[in-house]
Parts: C-alpha cells; structure tokens; sequence
C-alpha cells in the first residue's frame, strides 16, 4: 500500500509528526521498531521523571519533622520504585497506541530502511522484509548513548542510561561519568536512595551548558546532599573484572586516582541513530554524524525529511515534537493542505530542563554569552530565601536570573534552580517569543504568594526596582 507521509521513528518528534499530518488529511503510516513512544516514553523523559518523584517523596519523608510531622522511618523499596517506573512508561506507550488508531495511522513494526526516494523497506523481529510506498518520508529516528573508546559499555557493570533504569537491585556504589542532565538526574536519583555517588565531569564544570551561577549553585546544593563531584577530571580506563569496577581517574593537575564501585553509568551525551536508515545509498546529507535538513526539516533530498536527535541543535524532546509538526505542516503547505508557510524553527529559544532537586531550568543567553555576542546587559538576580511562598514550602534553595539588553530592555536570557522551576520557565519562553521587554514583565501583576515572583522580583533587581530584598 502506498501513503501520503511516512515517518520512521515513533518517539516525542515521530508521533507528532504522524498526528498532524494525519489532522492535515494525510494518509499516514508509522514504523516503530521497538515499542510506541520511542525512547523519551520508554527508557527516557517520562520513566526518569517517575524515578526522580519517587526519590523526592523518599526525601520528603525523611525530612518530615521540619514540616511539623511524625512519621515512621522511611525506607526506600528499590524494586518498587522501579516497578512504578516502568508502569507510568508502559501506560504512556499504551497512550499513544491509542492517538495512533484515534488518528487512522498505520503502524507498522519493524526497522526502517529508505530504498531510495518514495520507498522504505521494513525489517520485522522475524527478518521478514516488505517494502512501503510514501510521497513523503519523515526520518525521526533518534538517538542513544554516546560510547567512549575507553568507557565500552558492558550493560552490565559500565552501563548507559537505560540499564540505569532497571537494575535488579541498588548499587551501594556508583561513578557517574558526566554531568549534563542525565548524569546529575541519575546522580541526584541514586544518591537521595542512599547510593554513594561520585560524578566525573570533563569540563571545569557542572551542567556545562548551563549559566556560570547556576553550575557553582547546583553544585553546591549536589555535595551538601552528600554526591562527591570531581571537574576538570576524565576517565582514563575501566576495569571490571573484579568483583566491582575500578576507575581510573585523571586530575586537572595530572595526577590520577582509582575510584571504586560496583557501576560505572557513561551519561557522556547522546549519538544520532543514523546508521544503517539508507543515507549514503539515498545521498541523504550527514555532517559531524547528524542528518543536515533546511530551516523546514528537509533533506538535500526532495520529499524525504529529517527531525529530533538525529539532527542537528539540542537533543531535547520538545524540540523534536515541534520539528515534526512544522515538517508535517510544510508537507501540507507544499500539497496545499495548510494555509500558508509555517514558521521556522528559533533554536534561540528552546528551554532546558535538568530535573535533579533543585531543579534548574533555562532559556535564551547566558550571562557569558550575551556579552560575547555584543551585548551591553542588564542582570538581576532574586534568591528564593527572599520568596515567603519558597520558605512555605521549605524550598528556599536557590534563585532566578534574569539577562536584558541595556539598551531596548529585549529580554536575552533566563535561568534557575530551585524547586518547580521546569514549570516556571515558559513564562520566560513566552515572553522572548513575544519580544516582552523588561517593562513589560515589571507591569505584569504576579500572584503571591508563588515562586514565580521570582522572575518579576529578578527583573526589579536588574532595574534597581527591588522591593523585597
């Protein structure tokens, strides 16, 4: 059978694509080659959130007296906690079996192969093959664990993300090799649980990717709650034929130091799935081993698109689901289905989100970046202690920055950490979106008490406009 759209990859960027193009009247088929909702529903974003809950309600519970109650002694159920994981990613997954048969698209199981323009051959779990017509196919294919030369994993002893996902029982020791927002989620997830943690990060510090103040914070708050964090240090080698593992780690100034556990996880960044989909035999675009698209996802290749991890800019779930809709809509616009062209992708203002306790949220220019680009800035910074909503709460870790233009007053950046800040920051998303100045944001009447004061209280400051500190 042959279809308008095709899309090889189910996860958070596939779905959505299959969805709207099917809403813009599409006949649409999907090829998932292991379960709906790919890898952010199955072994990423939402089990890891599951995890993470679980590890807060443990802490909460065992700071209970500073809340004015008295409770028995908590104990943390590995094996249910793990159990609860997997059950909030088996019922998501089941959710969007139900969106694809809501939406008449065909699933198809099996690994997805583009045979040239219009064709996709289909490999299922039995090595039986067929091959599937599209006037348009949607590579959203992912990505996985980065592997290191010297840091092979094993699955079981040197493991990646999803292993540390289901391991049969807690390990009393674990090294952590890199602190982007999988590591220091895990880190943060196995700690709280009573594993003794030690995170290795390459770079000076932290959370690289994230603003100066909000890595020296973080880090802060990480070691008060027991991690060990070593910067400046990589992993020179891994021995694991002992009972544990063995690490060799190598310090800024050189000298090294063998640190041991029972589990090495690598979070040392993810690696587009682009092997093996056809890309060489189709003369499909790759450069620095993602798929090179234009400003509406698509290939060098007419009719053949490409969005998520397997392309260039953030590897970020939310990223990828709105890629996916603007290929599907620009399918539409090109077969006049949808009103007019849609617009492009603003990789300037997608927000990050690492959700460790405190949880730290992002969007737009650092500090260090606003001044690099040219930027004379205004800075303004609001610590939560200040915030009678956050001493409420027992939430007073922490603070919001804010960034602006001296000159316009166009807001640049945003970031921060402390508690529920990944739902404070589409404020500041929204905000940049409709190029709000900081007037703006000022003459917005905030709620109190909230936490997201905190963001009107940051901009009094940058503006010598503070009242509460």
């Amino acid at each position: 059978m042959a279809y308008d759209v095709i899309v090889i990859g189910s996860g958070p960027g596939g779905y959505p694509a299959a969805i709207r193009a099917s809403q813009l009247g599409f006949s649409v088929a999907i090829i998932e080659k292991e379960s709906l909702g790919g890898i952010c529903l199955n072994w990423g974003c939402i089990p890891t959130k599951a995890l993470l809950k679980s590890a807060q309600v443990y802490e909460y519970l065992k700071h209970s007296k500073d809340y004015g109650i008295i409770a028995g002694e908590a104990q943390a159920d590995f094996g249910g906690v793990i159990k609860r994981s997997r059950g909030v990613a088996d019922k998501m997954s089941k959710g969007v079996q139900f969106l694809m048969k809501k939406n008449k698209i065909e699933v198809i199981m099996g690994y997805g192969k583009v045979k040239g323009k219009g064709q996709v051959e289909v490999t299922a779990a039995d090595g039986s093959k067929k091959t599937v017509e599209g006037k348009y196919i949607i590579l959203a294919t992912g990505g996985r664990s980065r592997e290191l030369p010297n840091l092979k994993q094993d699955g079981k002893k040197v493991i990646g993300y999803r292993e540390a996902m289901v391991l049969p029982e807690q390990p009393k020791r674990m090294i952590i090799v890199g602190s982007g927002a999988i590591g220091i989620e895990f880190g943060y997830f196995y700690n709280s649980l009573g594993t003794k943690v030690t995170v290795v990060e390459f770079m000076p510090r932290i959370v690289p990717v994230e603003d100066e103040d909000i890595s020296k914070e973080l880090e802060k708050q990480l070691k008060k709650q027991g991690m060990e964090i070593m910067t400046s240090a990589s992993v020179e080698s891994v021995d694991s034929s002992g009972e544990g593992v063995k690490a060799l780690v190598k310090k800024q100034d050189g000298s090294t130091v063998m640190l041991e556990a029972d589990i090495v996880l690598s979070a040392v960044g993810v690696v587009a799935n682009v092997e093996n989909l056809g890309l060489e035999e189709s003369g499909i675009k790759v450069d620095k081993g993602r798929i090179v698209t234009d400003k509406f996802m698509q290939t060098n290749v007419q009719g053949i698109f490409a969005i998520g991890d397997c392309t260039p800019n953030q590897a970020l779930a939310h990223k990828a689901s709105k890629e996916g809709i603007l290929a599907a809509e620009y399918i539409g616009y090109m077969e006049k289905k949808f009103h007019h062209q849609p617009e492009p992708m603003d990789y300037s203002n997608i927000p990050g989100c690492t959700y460790c306790s405190p949880e730290i949220a992002s969007v737009g220019f650092s500090e260090k970046a606003a001044k690099e680009a040219g930027y004379e800035i205004k800075v303004g910074k609001f610590p939560f202690m200040a915030s009678g909503k956050a001493s409420a709460a027992g939430a007073t870790e922490g603070f919001v920055k804010v960034i602006y233009d001296a000159k316009y007053g166009e807001f640049l950046g945003c970031h921060m950490i402390g508690s529920n800040v990944t739902e404070m920051i589409a404020e500041a998303v929204v905000a940049r979106k409709l190029e709000t100045t900081a007037h703006e944001i000022l003459n917005a009447v905030h709620p109190h008490p909230t936490m997201s004061e905190g963001l009107k209280e940051a901009t009094a400051v940058a503006y010598g406009e503070a009242i509460d500190i």
